[in-house]
């Protein structure tokens, strides 16, 4: 019993660090058994008490909001709450394994009597099963929180969601309307009297930080960050640019690498002026509930203009032609160059003014005037920028000098924004403000998400390129180190760079549609991660909100398609060894394949359900059972050439009297160009069903040049022949192996025919090499003396 006890106690203190040569001379009497973890868990009742009168709280505010707008905050708070509650239950996970871990080593209680175990060792079995016991009750409750707050933030996007569609579809009067502007211009005692609350409030904070022995404390700090706002940024953009240009290698990654340092530059400097600027204000008391709202939407829209700005001037870098990104013309850039301070500034002064009427629950009616007058001037401002902008790129166009690259897809952001303006001016003149407002927030944020992806883009690509490229030291390192070709590096280089950017391209796209201006990067992070990892449309339910999301998906993925197969084919399968003929197979049934996903993904966004498509397969199988049989049979056979690949393209073949080679493999039928450049269709089940020559099948078939020549019975047979053989023989397309001969073939009344054959190195040339020889043979006839037979008369 005593060496089982001291074996027992030696493995205990094994498993929990404990030195067990310490042990092995001790006796058992005079070791203490381990004792109950002495530390009470780190979560007290009264903290998880807290926690749910805090979600309460939330809960009570939520339900009381009658504005889109007032959600933003509430949300941000939940997110904040679900944070706290994972670091509590982290914290914990650690006791609970170390209380398991103890009462493992003391195992269950004995059941015979025989075997009754110490009184001590029962004692600290009822102590660690009472704490585990606690710890484990924490955590379930802290779990159940946190489902909680999870099924809060759902139904907060559904209030969101809801507000918003009856906010779009609000009527008010027109801007043209007095009484639309009677609100603001004489606002009612309620709202006078919330704005003096929120100017008193303001006051006092002044006061706190302006009161006697403070105001020299508080003029540094505000110098400080005024300080960091203005020379802060200029030095930090100048020194982020020196080291980008002696650090960074030449090329585009240094252009796009002072493209980004410009704007981090920009928004780290600012967002450091912003926090001293609330620390200063804030240190000597907190703020009210009220000013704590609105200095949290204002530290949104702060950040969106500031964005706006940073993003405009490291893209058209007007001070730098030669560090601008996207292929601007200098006219365009130069006009552009004012519009977004001045737009930065409208925002931050007209919203900061929308943010005092939601913090303090003015009425309805000024809000709705705030809103008019938000949407009104942003719409003068973008429309004199479409206006100035369009001048100059018709007046750029007139001159024939340099264009923007990507002139298409700046046509189609150029005609959906003037779209937009369109829509916003008449859903202000119609009374529709909430509309109008929704759509010039949506171009701002539309702005932001792609100028910043299209930034990371560009950087993640000639990242790409530079660090897999064979000039470069990392390129020589991994070709060393792995033995890799410099093919295979700029393979790698290309599919890295495009899955990158692919991958980027559909995040700016989610993004684009789940956020807004003022989301914070906690609620777009959150937003993105739910569409993504979520499980989709679940009913079948065709409303006109599914009917958009299919045609953007379609319009999207049709755009995405074409972008990847012209990649595909003009950068990544040129670097292959593959032959022309596999890469334009590949690049075709890369295209079906994408078709047919982006059909599926557009039934997904009408909200039909893969079960629900039973009907459709059924109609189909009746349709195919009368009249798509030839459809179908052609589809499959287009398969089988695309993956068997009994032809391919450039191949010549001949089929059913048709010989010319094969220009494209469609899903239907496959394109022979003859001779004359003219285009035969063959559907593609006769390849596969009918008898087919590929005369190029092999890779290195050669042509026969044959010519039939009858002569008189009087001439020597020997110099014939000798002619016609050294004629072909020094002709220099006809081949030394096989080589040329001439055979005897028939003997007549009328003469003795003659057939001399040669072989060519492809059956393209034939024609034209048996043009040539003939001129040639029959002008050494005639230098010989030697004529053809004639035809004898006919009577």
């Amino acid at each position: 019993m005593r060496h089982a006890l001291k074996a027992m106690i030696f493995v205990a203190f094994t498993l929990f660090g404990a030195d067990p040569g310490m042990l092995l001379a001790a006796d058992p009497a005079d070791i203490s058994m381990p004792r109950a973890v002495a530390a009470p868990p780190s979560v007290s009742p009264s903290d998880l008490q807290a926690l749910q009168l805090r979600l309460d709280a939330l809960k009570q505010q939520i339900s009381l909001v009658d504005n889109y707008s007032q959600l933003e905050a509430p949300q941000d708070l939940v997110q904040m709450f679900m944070l706290d509650v994972d670091r509590l239950s982290t914290s914990l996970l650690p006791l609970q394994t170390q209380l398991r871990a103890q009462l493992g080593v003391l195992g269950p209680v004995p059941r015979d009597d025989a075997a009754a175990e110490q009184p001590d060792i029962t004692a600290q079995r009822v102590a660690l099963t009472e704490q585990k016991n606690k710890v484990d009750a924490t955590l379930k409750t802290l779990a159940t929180l946190k489902t909680s707050a999870t099924d809060l933030i759902t139904q907060i996007a559904g209030i969101r969601r809801n507000l918003l569609e009856s906010e779009l579809t609000l009527s008010t009067r027109s801007v043209l309307n007095p009484e639309f502007w009677s609100p603001i211009l004489s606002p009612s005692m309620d709202d006078r009297q919330r704005f003096a609350s929120f100017l008193g409030q303001a006051s006092e904070v002044v006061k706190l930080a302006w009161q006697p022995g403070q105001r020299l404390y508080t003029s540094v700090l505000l110098l400080l960050a005024l300080l960091i706002w203005t020379l802060g940024r200029r030095l930090a953009e100048r020194g982020l640019t020196w080291l980008c240009i002696h650090r960074m290698p030449e090329g585009r990654l240094r252009r796009s690498s002072l493209a980004l340092a410009s704007v981090l530059a920009t928004v780290l400097t600012v967002g450091l002026s912003l926090q001293l600027l609330f620390y200063v204000f804030t240190r000597q008391a907190p703020l009210t509930p009220t000013l704590s709202t609105f200095s949290q939407e204002f530290e949104k829209v702060a950040y969106t203009c500031v964005l706006i700005t940073a993003l405009s001037r490291a893209l058209l870098s007007t001070k730098h032609p030669s560090w601008r990104l996207p292929a601007l013309a200098d006219q365009v850039a130069l006009s552009l160059k004012p519009y977004p301070r001045v737009l930065a500034g409208v925002l931050l002064i007209l919203v900061t003014m929308i943010q005092i009427t939601n913090a303090t629950g003015m009425s309805s009616g000024i809000v709705i005037a705030g809103r008019g007058v938000v949407a009104l001037v942003v719409t003068c401002v973008l429309v004199d920028l479409l206006w100035r902008t369009g001048k100059v790129r018709r007046a750029v166009v007139a001159s024939g000098e340099a264009y923007e690259a990507g002139r298409t897809f700046a046509g189609v952001l150029y005609t959906l924004a003037s779209l937009a303006m369109v829509i916003c001016l008449v859903s202000l003149l119609t009374g529709y403000v909430s509309l109008a407002r929704f759509v010039t927030y949506e171009l701002v944020w539309g702005f932001l998400i792609l100028s910043g992806f299209y930034l990371l883009m560009q950087c993640f690509k000639d990242a790409c390129e530079y660090f897999f490229s064979i000039k470069s030291p990392s390129g020589k390192a991994l070709k060393q180190l792995l033995g890799i070709e410099d093919r295979r590096l700029e393979q790698i280089s290309i599919v890295l760079s495009g899955v990158g950017r692919a991958g980027l391209l559909l995040l700016a796209l989610v993004t684009l549609f789940v956020g807004g201006v003022g989301t914070t990067l906690g609620q777009l992070l959150t937003n993105v991660f739910s569409i993504l990892g979520g499980a989709g449309l679940r009913k079948l339910n065709i409303i006109p909100g599914h009917l958009l999301n299919a045609a953007l998906a379609l319009l999207i993925g049709i755009y995405l398609i074409r972008t990847l197969g012209r990649w595909l084919d003009k950068e990544f399968l040129p670097k292959t060894e593959m032959d022309p003929g596999m890469r334009a197979s590949l690049t075709t049934l890369f295209a079906n394949i994408g078709y047919a996903l982006v059909i599926l993904l557009t039934l997904s966004s009408l909200g039909v359900q893969w079960t629900n498509l039973a009907w459709i397969v059924s109609a189909l199988s009746v349709g195919i059972g009368f009249g798509l049989q030839e459809i179908v049979k052609n589809f499959v056979s287009g398969l089988i050439l695309l993956t068997e690949r009994p032809v391919k393209v450039g191949d010549l073949i001949s089929i059913s009297g048709v010989e010319g080679d094969i220009r494209r493999i469609n899903v239907r039928a496959t394109e022979i160009q003859l001779s004359d450049r003219s285009i035969v269709i063959v559907p593609n089940s006769q390849l596969i069903s009918q008898n087919l020559r590929n005369v190029t099948l092999g890779g290195s078939a050669q042509g026969v040049a044959s010519l039939e020549l009858t002569f008189p019975l009087d001439i020597d047979p020997e110099q014939v022949k000798d002619l016609l053989y050294n004629t072909y023989r020094e002709h220099e397309t006809i081949l030394d192996k096989p080589a040329p001969m001439v055979r005897f073939s028939k003997l007549t009344p009328e003469g003795i025919t003659l057939t001399v054959t040669g072989y060519v190195g492809s059956p393209r040339i034939v024609g034209v090499t048996k043009s040539d020889l003939l001129f040639e043979i029959l002008k050494r006839l005639s230098d010989a003396g030697i004529e053809l037979a004639k035809p004898a008369p006919t009577v």
